[in-house]
C-alpha cells in the first residue's frame, strides 16, 4: 500500500518487530518466494547425495526463477548472509536462519504431505542456499 512508515519512529527499534513484519511480508504473499512449480524440485534437489550436484541444481533452480522471484531472494540471501556475519552478537547461525525462513520462503501448494519431513528439507534449502551465496549468486 502507499502507506508512509516513518522508520525513526521508536517501534522499528526493536530488531524483532522488523524480523516479524519481514517474515509476515514473505508468509503473506499468494505465492511464495519459491513458486510453487519449484518446490518439489528444490526438495528434490537437496536430497541429492553427491553434493557437487545438487549444489548445481540448486542453483540452475534459483537461476530459473521468475526474475522478481530470483531478484528478491538474491537481495534477502545478501541481507541473511550479512546477519550470519554477527552470529556472535545475534545468535543467529545459518541454521537458525534457515529454521526461520525456510517454511516462510519454501512452501508447497497444499499441506497435504509429512509437514514434518517437509520443514527438514525447506531448511536445507535455505541453509544451503545461504552457505553457497557467492556460487548461486555471482556478482
Amino acid at each position: 500500500a502507499d502507506e508512509h512508515l516513518d522508520l525513526d519512529d521508536g517501534r522499528w527499534e526493536d530488531i524483532h518487530v522488523v524480523t516479524g513484519a519481514l517474515k509476515l511480508f514473505f508468509r503473506e504473499l499468494p505465492e511464495p518466494l519459491v513458486p510453487f512449480s519449484h518446490f518439489d524440485k528444490f526438495i528434490a534437489a537437496i536430497k541429492m547425495q553427491d553434493p557437487t550436484r545438487r549444489g548445481r541444481c540448486v542453483r540452475d533452480l534459483v537461476f530459473s526463477l521468475p526474475p522478481a522471484h530470483h531478484d528478491t531472494m538474491k537481495v534477502l540471501f545478501r541481507h541473511l548472509s550479512r546477519v550470519i556475519e554477527y552470529k556472535e552478537e545475534n545468535r543467529m547461525s545459518v541454521q537458525s536462519i534457515a529454521i526461520v525462513f525456510g517454511p516462510t520462503l519454501l512452501r508447497p501448494a497444499s499441506e497435504e504431505g509429512n509437514m514434518a519431513m517437509h520443514m527438514v528439507f525447506q531448511n536445507q534449502v535455505v541453509e544451503h542456499i545461504l552457505n553457497q551465496y557467492g556460487y548461486i549468486f555471482p556478482d
